[in-house]
């Protein structure tokens, strides 16, 4: 079977599970796990912050952010298309107790100007504008990604006007060896980053939030109080430090893979519309004559697995275990489903 269904179907190489059986261990609720120790402080290091917090999912370091940097009856900026909104269970409500302030941006990116416009005024009837959320890259926008150049308007209004800003930085490394922009660099954009270790850089489990020290004593209580307090976590904690050391250049290859499929995709009749390929991600519609449904049924009996992202929307997302051989068969045997 190929799956491409997600960069989180993802299994640990021998050589990180390797890394995870000889880890040391310990009660990480009491901070007494010292791979875990590890792996917070090499993240919060590699990003110029002071600390960093290893939780299971890229949703809880997102949720644990929007609810320190708010309070209730607060509101966050993002554009439609962000995980935070459509894909969290609305959890920012929950959780949080905010409103949520969408903005329609181009595959799943915002401007500056865009956010100044969506600032609300100080009435008693409004929430009150607090947290802008960017994704890097948007999973929605196809894995569309933001440079530094368009970051740093986006930093200097939040700075201008009292606003915090947070990256869902799940697929960051997706972005960072296509731009060959620095962490450091990031790190000095926004005041909490969340990175994810169980996509392209193919850990198991684990999302890291990193921010300044204040932040993350609170949010290691937030995090207790989600659920998300681990005990012996260094055995998981392993695969993030084996996967941030050695799977982050590997994948440019993720990257083209997914390019040279949306190259093939775009000469095929079937195809309507690919969206920009430009990381390892890949949405395109089909034609009228078929439903999402329908091509998924066409590429499971040629053992390859999709998700459907609409009624005529499919998605495509290479890794770590979508190998060479098998972009070669699936190249080969796009051309014949739309028979």
């Amino acid at each position: 079977m190929i799956n491409l269904i997600s960069d989180t179907v993802t299994k640990p190489t021998p050589a990180m599970l390797a890394a995870m059986m000889s880890a040391e261990v310990g009660d990480d609720v009491f901070r007494e796990d010292p791979t875990v120790n590890a792996l917070e402080a090499k993240a919060a290091a590699l990003f110029g912050k002071a600390a960093a917090l290893f939780c299971p999912s890229g949703t809880m370091t997102n949720q644990i952010a929007i609810q320190g940097h708010t309070k209730a009856l607060d509101e966050m900026i993002c554009d439609e298309y962000s995980h935070v909104y459509q894909y969290e269970g609305g959890g920012y409500s929950f959780n949080a107790r905010v409103a949520v302030n969408l903005i329609k941006g181009q595959h799943g990116k915002i401007t500056a100007s865009q956010i100044e416009a969506a600032i609300k005024p100080l009435y008693d009837w409004l929430p009150e504008s607090r947290l802008v959320v960017l994704e890097n890259t948007c999973n929605k926008g196809g894995g569309s990604y933001y440079e530094l150049s368009e970051i740093a308007p986006i930093r200097a209004l939040c700075k201008a006007n009292g606003l915090r800003l947070h990256l869902d930085g799940a697929r960051l490394f997706n972005a960072l060896v296509e731009t060959q922009e620095t962490t450091l660099a990031y790190g000095a954009m926004f005041d909490s980053i969340s990175i994810c270790l169980s996509k392209g850089l193919g850990a198991p489990i684990g999302s890291l939030l990193i921010g300044d020290a204040e932040f993350i004593r609170q949010a290691r209580r937030v995090r207790k109080v989600m659920g998300g307090g681990m005990r012996q976590a260094g055995f998981l904690a392993a695969a993030g430090i084996y996967a941030l050391d050695h799977h982050v250049d590997r994948l440019k290859e993720d990257n083209d893979h997914a390019k040279r499929l949306g190259e093939k995709l775009a000469r095929l009749s079937y195809v309507e519309n690919v969206r920009p390929v430009k990381t390892n991600i890949v949405i395109f519609d089909v034609a009228a004559s078929m439903t999402a449904a329908s091509f998924l049924e066409k590429l499971a009996a040629h053992g390859i697995k999709a998700a459907p992202f609409g009624p005529q929307t499919v998605r495509f997302v290479t890794h770590l275990d979508f190998t060479p051989a098998m972009l070669e068969q699936v190249l080969e045997i796009l051309p014949s489903l739309g028979n």
